[in-house]
Formats: C-alpha cells, sequence, structure tokens
C-alpha cells in the first residue's frame, strides 16, 4: 500500500490517512474509562486545573480528582447505576467538568440539553431519553414544571411554586460525599459514556451515543496538539455541545493545563478574562473571532498579550474573515477545526500560522482515515475531486440512540461515517469544506434543523406551506429564512411569522427573515427544492409572486 506522504492519499484503496504522528491509543480491550484515562496522566496536586473567570474560585487538580469520586458517590446514594442517563441542563459552571467526570465514573451516561430550549423542547428530549436524574439551576427550575423529573440543584433554592419539580438533592452536597463510599465499577470501553443531540444529517434531532472508548481516543488525539500544562485556556463555549465537551472536560484536562471557565459571556467579560488570567489559547466560534477583529482599540483597552492562538470550530471561516483578523492581530495565530458530534469531537485542524492555506480547515488529525466519495456513485475520488467527505476511526460514534435506520444511514458496512459536507482534499492533504449535502443550517456554530421549523410552522391555521433554508449572515454564519405560501385570505405579516416561531423555541432557532410565496417548490415525491430557494438568494433577486 503506497501513500503519498504529500497528500495522504492512498491510489489503492482511495484513503486519506492523516500525515500527523500517531497518538498512543489505549487497546479497546482493555477495562477502562473516561475518567480513569483522564485523572490518571500524573497531575501535579497544587496545579490549577479550572477556575471561574469572575469570582476567582479555583480548583486543582488533586481537588477536582477527589471530587470528582465524591460526586459519584452522591450520585451512588441516589440510586444512578450502570448505564443511567443523568442529563444536565445549564449555563456553563466552575464544576461542570467534575460532575461529567463523577457521572461516568460509575458507568452512567452524561447526557446535555441547551438550557436555551422552552419547556417544549426539554419535555422532547426528556421523553426521548428518560434521564434518571436532571440537573439544573434555580433559574431554569421553571421549564421542567410539569415534566415528571427528578431534580438535582445546581446552586441553592426553595421550593415554592406548587407546580415545581421535586428537587431532591443538590450538586453541593453530593460534592460533600465521601469518596471513599464510590462503589467500585467495572466499565467496559464499549459502554456509553455521553448522549449529546445532533441534528445529524437531516432531520429532527438525535441522540448521538458516544463510548468510552471514542472519548478516550479522541481525548489521546487532543493531546497530540493541544498544547501543555502551561497554558491557560478560557471557556465560553457551552459544554453542552460536543466541542466544549471534549475540548473543556476530556481533552485538556488530560494534558494538565488550567481552564478559566466564563459563566455568561460577553465581549468584556472575555477580554477581561484573557487580560486577568494570562489566557493563551481561546476556542471559539467565528462569530466571536469576527467580532474581534472588527473591535475598536482593543489593545490599548485590554492587555491580551498573552494570548497565541485563537482556535475556531463549530462553523468555518472564509479566506476574507481569516485575512482580516490576521491584519488586526498579527501576533495571534488563527486556527480552524472540524468535527461533528459523532465524531465525537474535531478531526481536522489547521495551523494559526498558516497564511498559504487559507479557507481550509486543516488536514487530518492523527488516528482519522478520510475518503472523498461521488455523491452519485458513491466510488472514492482522488485528490482535489469534489464529494462527500466521510470518516472512519476509533473516535466514530457507537450510534444514533434508539433510531437504528438513522444510524444505517449514517454509517455504511465498512464503519464510514458519511458526514453530509461536500469537500475537496488537495495535493498537500488540506480539506476544503465547499457546500453541504446535509440542510443544517449553523447559526454561530449552533445547528438548526429546517424539518423542525418548517414543522412548527405548518402548525400555524394560515400557513399553507413552508420552506426553511439558511440565509447567509456574516456575524452568525447563517440565519434561518423561512418562504411561506399562505392560505387564500390571510393576511399573515414577516413579523407574525417570526413572532410565531419565537415564542414556541429558543433564542437561535428563531426566524431572521421572512419571503411569501405562492407555493413551495417541490419534487415529485414531495421533496423541498431548497437549491431553487438559495438560488433565488444567491442571486439577490426579487422574490417572485409565483415559483
Amino acid at each position: 500500500m503506497e501513500i503519498d506522504p504529500e497528500s495522504g492519499y492512498c491510489n489503492t484503496n482511495g484513503v486519506f490517512y492523516s500525515k500527523r504522528k500517531s497518538a498512543e491509543i489505549p487497546h479497546h480491550d482493555d477495562p477502562l474509562d473516561v475518567p480513569a484515562f483522564v485523572l490518571s496522566r500524573h497531575h501535579p496536586g497544587n496545579q490549577t486545573a479550572l477556575v471561574d473567570a469572575i469570582t476567582g474560585t479555583h480548583i486543582t487538580y488533586s481537588h477536582l480528582r477527589r471530587s470528582a469520586m465524591a460526586a459519584a458517590a452522591g450520585l451512588h446514594q441516589l440510586g444512578v447505576q450502570h448505564g443511567d442517563i443523568v442529563l444536565i441542563v445549564s449555563p456553563n459552571f466552575l464544576q461542570f467538568p467534575v460532575l461529567a467526570m463523577g457521572i461516568m465514573s460509575i458507568g452512567a451516561v452524561v447526557s446535555t440539553a441547551n438550557p436555551l430550549y422552552t419547556s417544549s423542547e426539554l419535555q422532547k428530549q426528556i421523553e426521548d431519553s428518560m434521564p434518571v436524574l436532571v440537573f439544573t439551576t434555580p433559574q431554569l427550575l421553571h421549564k421542567f414544571n410539569n415534566l415528571n423529573v427528578r431534580i438535582v440543584m445546581i446552586g441553592t433554592h426553595e421550593q415554592s411554586g406548587k407546580d415545581d419539580p421535586p428537587v431532591i438533592s443538590s450538586l453541593s452536597s453530593l460534592l460533600n460525599s465521601d469518596p471513599a463510599s464510590k462503589p467500585p465499577v467495572k466499565i467496559c470501553q464499549n459502554s456509553a459514556a455521553v448522549l449529546l443531540y445532533s441534528s445529524g444529517t437531516t432531520g429532527q434531532s438525535k441522540g448521538v451515543v458516544s463510548t468510552h472508548r471514542n472519548l478516550i481516543a479522541m481525548t489521546s488525539i487532543l493531546c497530540t496538539f493541544m498544547g501543555s500544562s502551561k497554558d491557560v485556556y478560557l471557556c465560553f463555549i457551552p459544554l453542552f455541545h460536543m466541542y466544549g465537551f471534549n475540548t473543556f472536560v476530556c481533552g485538556l484536562m488530560a494534558i494538565r493545563a488550567t481552564v478559566v471557565i466564563l459563566p455568561k459571556f460577553t465581549m468584556e467579560g472575555m477580554l477581561m478574562a484573557i487580560q486577568r488570567y494570562r489566557v493563551t489559547h481561546l476556542p471559539a466560534v467565528p462569530a466571536i473571532a469576527i467580532r474581534l477583529s472588527k473591535l475598536p482599540h482593543v489593545d490599548q483597552k485590554y492587555d491580551v498579550s498573552s494570548l497565541k492562538e485563537v482556535i475556531v470550530g463549530g462553523a468555518s471561516m472564509g479566506r476574507e474573515q481569516m485575512e482580516s483578523f490576521r491584519s488586526r492581530f498579527p501576533g495571534i495565530g488563527i486556527s480552524q477545526m472540524y468535527g461533528m458530534t459523532e465524531l465525537s469531537g474535531s478531526v481536522i485542524k489547521s495551523e494559526g500560522n498558516d497564511i498559504k492555506h487559507y479557507g481550509s480547515v486543516g488536514i487530518l488529525v492523527p488516528n482519522v482515515e478520510a475518503k472523498v466519495v461521488d455523491i452519485v456513485t458513491g466510488k472514492p475520488l482522488p485528490p482535489n475531486r469534489r464529494g462527500e467527505l466521510c470518516f472512519r476511526g476509533p473516535m466514530v460514534m457507537k450510534e444514533y440512540y434508539k433510531n437504528k435506520e438513522a444510524t444505517l444511514s449514517a454509517i455504511d458496512s465498512e464503519g464510514w461515517l458519511h458526514s453530509g459536507d461536500i469537500c475537496r482534499i488537495n495535493e498537500e492533504g488540506h480539506v476544503y469544506i465547499v457546500d453541504r449535502l446535509k440542510e443544517l443550517i449553523k447559526y454561530k456554530g449552533l445547528q438548526i434543523a429546517p424539518a423542525e421549523l418548517e414543522e412548527l410552522l405548518l402548525s400555524n391555521p394560515e400557513i399553507e406551506d413552508s420552506a426553511v433554508i439558511p440565509y447567509p449572515d456574516e456575524e452568525a454564519g447563517e440565519v434561518p429564512m423561512a418562504f411561506i405560501a399562505r392560505k387564500p385570505a390571510s393576511n399573515l405579516t414577516e413579523e407574525d411569522v417570526m413572532e410565531f416561531v419565537g415564542r414556541q423555541v429558543a433564542p437561535y432557532k428563531k426566524i431572521r427573515r421572512v419571503a411569501f410565496v405562492v407555493s413551495i417548490p417541490r419534487t415529485e415525491s414531495g421533496k423541498i427544492l431548497r437549491k431553487h430557494l438559495k438560488a433565488l438568494v444567491e442571486q439577490k433577486a426579487s422574490f417572485p409572486s409565483k415559483l
């Protein structure tokens, strides 16, 4: 088997291999869980692991280990067992990695939900996953009214409303448990570790099951390029998202870096934290990097001289945006990462000082194989040909939760995960994402399924038909745009449509643009012809009265 050292491409089997040095990943038969793997990597006891950016409260690595085991013991006392699902619904908080480690260390499964979700959105996820406990904050408690869940409070709360769900304990109480009372649990690597919800390649949200093996493999890979114990990372990326979970709960804890957690994002808060804690690395989404590059007098107002690299994930940045950042901050590298929840994290990364390959999301990380396949024939394509990007490796998810059909659709018989993204890989192994087969909208790195919004729109008695597409937005990347076919005699306005959706979904899912049409273009089988609608937007044409 001959592999081109420049591109990593093997002409024999059509596979692209990583050009990076392979990571040492524990054998898959070894009994090992994520917390044991991460927390056993020779942590110096007094080194700071986690810091609250606002209060300055910190947790050392020795305290992290002890607290995680105490949380595990407390969870066991509440009846949590191997295989049970525990849901966390909260903004970022200091003890999130502690709690996640505690849950996984007794063989239970960490699940998360966006704290911006409405009660109905939370209900759908809870009905699908059936968590035995829900960790949430006093501010979010009202969203669980009448949802029949057992609450463990993050923070202090006094039961007040008659509709409030029962609060059976608090995180602080769990953390005061005796670590020695944690039960001995044998966890195989193929056991589920996390259940994070993603829209997958199409349709409604799906639960992605990542195993201990998946996260251990990805953590091992991250350790090869994420830095060292001398680095300080600022965390405002949501920890309920795989990008945040994999990076801050697993990867950075394994390399013994210091993580500064910003509970609520503001530009001023971010810049003050960089200055106060001498942050060296800033994982972000494109919208933040773009805003930073346009912010006047940053260098005069704040000391950001410690910052070495901004790492952009969740969505890609264009060449013009990358160049704008580099010209504004020539001393700070800006790199990109590409990943999916289904891949347990990021599988492609660029280098912060790579000016030559602007527009590329980088090269394959260690231990990852990729193929670019023809979207019609499915046959692998050589360098510089466009096709669907597929991945294989120990980081590929186990399955979609309780959804065999979707799993078989996403992962083929040879173990290749089909990403739904159209790309080309050049003769130097750099990956360029050029389009998407899947129909997801990426708003500031968060995924929105058009089908969910379309279903909601069709529940409006004045709407005959609807279609939702991504509309380009410089700051957000994409925003949802709705094409609406009104019922006869309806006087529905753009504002009516946006308000109707806005009061039923999380803020990031709101419809931001509306166009009224006589009918929605569809194929004979009923599928929406989104390309026709996107073409109208791209041409900046006036929307026709009839399509």
